[in-house]
């Protein structure tokens, strides 16, 4: 899906959801090489603050690619810069919800700011900002 630049509205939203599995965390290790035992390791993790194993926090965050280049502004989106305040942590078997709104329009270069939540129920786990360039019908 693509929403061009064209037809971009300030307050326009889209969101997805995930439940975070055993299987993503063992694949975003993988391929992240973040092998940090809180992750991985449920006699570590139970040592911590959050006592069991808990998402890695860009794994949540990479949840906001997949709204922003799926959905809002969708194919042929070009990121140029993420934020992110983690908030809360995701643990195994919770539903991740992002929501992307768009906040600003710079029609010159055809950039979008948009602002970037994940929730966990009511509650926020991440925010942050994204800078994108939209595809254009032009």
């Amino acid at each position: 899906m693509t929403v061009f630049f064209e037809d971009l509205a300030v307050g326009q939203t889209a969101e997805g959801g995930k439940t975070i599995t055993e299987a993503d965390i063992l694949l975003f290790a993988a391929v992240s090489g973040d092998n940090n035992p809180v992750h991985l390791n449920q006699v570590y993790a139970a040592t911590t603050p959050f006592e069991t194993r808990i998402a890695h926090g860009m794994l949540t965050a990479s949840l906001i690619s997949g709204v922003i280049g799926t959905q809002l502004p969708g194919y042929g989106t070009v990121y140029l810069s993420q934020t992110t305040r983690f908030k809360a942590p995701v643990r195994i078997g919770e539903t991740v919800t992002t929501r992307v709104t768009v906040e600003e329009l710079f029609p010159e270069k055809k950039r979008v700011r948009l602002s970037t939540r994940c929730l966990v129920g009511e509650k926020v786990v991440l925010e942050g900002e994204s800078l994108v360039i939209a595809p254009s019908r032009g």
